[in-house]
């Protein structure tokens, strides 16, 4: 029976983005040796989206790792405060409050309060 699910991230500064994650976002880890992290989470949840063709990294075959919070607001001022650096204001994408964040290695990431409730409710 399948219990969850696994992301990744490959990138070229493996080692500064665990630190970034653990340090920066304050994720909670598990120390599985050499310097190897997995980052635990409570929670999970996966959607399967359309493909845009004429949206950069939207396209067919191409996955995305957004984050989630309660209060997004709140969440930036604590991220920023640990020296996060966010890329855009948050706006309403219909779905919930949303912006993004700059992640060692290139990465552009989602922050976002969603709209809905998990469960349907």
């Amino acid at each position: 029976m399948i219990k969850g699910v696994h992301a990744m991230f490959y990138t070229s500064q493996a080692d500064q983005l665990r630190a970034f994650l653990r340090d920066k976002l304050g994720l909670k880890t598990t120390d599985i040796g050499h310097g190897w992290l997995i980052f635990d989470f409570a929670e999970a949840e996966l959607g399967c989206h359309p493909a845009d063709p004429s949206a950069p990294g939207k396209t067919a075959s191409t996955h995305d790792i957004s984050f989630y919070t309660d209060d997004i607001r709140s969440t930036v001022a604590e991220l920023k405060a640990n020296g996060v650096e966010f890329t855009q204001d948050i706006r309403d994408e219909g779905y919930g409050l949303v912006t993004h964040f700059r992640a060692p290695g290139g990465l552009q990431l989602q922050l976002y309060q969603p709209h809905y409730r998990k469960g349907g409710v």
